[in-house]
């Protein structure tokens, strides 16, 4: 009996943590760049009453024998790297990634952040930078005379300037790739590090 309640009271802790990981989806489904978890879970150990190959009698062994799980736990996290639905939004600076890939973001610590967020805008100096005024990494400057800005499928940023026929390139967008996307670890605004980097990025 109390290893019955012992068995479903592990399952019921696994799926409070998989509640609360639903309810951050969810509070998060209108962020921009946001990227879902999901919890994977795993059985825990087996009490082994009887062995399978046990004898049963003096010339039968048993076959598949009878073995107890005592529940489940909550083994990881990872991000599900799906792409998100595209919107227009007439600012010629925000941008998506379709496929694989981050943009990389120069974080007040000195450390580079990587984010599916791509709402940029020109600081005052000119330099593209995230809406809490983290630089793109690397840096590109949108000259302050530009009358139209232009973004490649590649990433080529150029810009079109008075007394110009041809535009002009100013930079180019790269974006870092991971082996495990999966295992990053989410630092909040939308940013995610390197497993082996501190969590706390400001």
């Amino acid at each position: 009996m109390f290893r019955a309640l012992y068995t479903a009271a592990s399952g019921m802790t696994a799926q409070q943590l998989n509640l609360d990981n639903i309810a951050n989806n969810l509070a998060n489904s209108s962020t921009t760049g946001f990227q879902q978890r999901q919890v994977n879970f795993t059985d825990l150990l087996y009490q082994n009453e009887i062995m399978p190959g046990a004898a049963a009698t003096q010339q039968t062994t048993v076959a598949a024998g009878l073995q107890i799980g005592l529940g489940a736990r909550t083994s990881e996290t990872e991000i599900i790297q799906t792409q998100g639905d595209f919107a227009t939004t007439g600012n010629p600076l925000d941008l998506a990634i379709q496929g694989q890939g981050f943009f990389q973001i120069l974080l007040p610590n000195g450390q580079i952040g990587y984010t599916r967020d791509g709402s940029f805008h020109p600081d005052a100096q000119g330099s593209l930078v995230t809406a809490d005024g983290n630089p793109l990494q690397p840096a590109v400057t949108i000259p302050a005379d530009a009358l139209s800005v232009t973004v490649g499928s590649d990433g080529t940023v150029s810009v079109t300037q008075p007394g110009q026929t041809a535009a002009t390139q100013v930079g180019s967008i790269q974006t870092a790739l991971f082996v495990n996307p999966g295992g990053l670890n989410s630092a909040g605004n939308t940013y995610i590090c390197p497993p082996l980097l501190p969590v706390n990025l400001w």
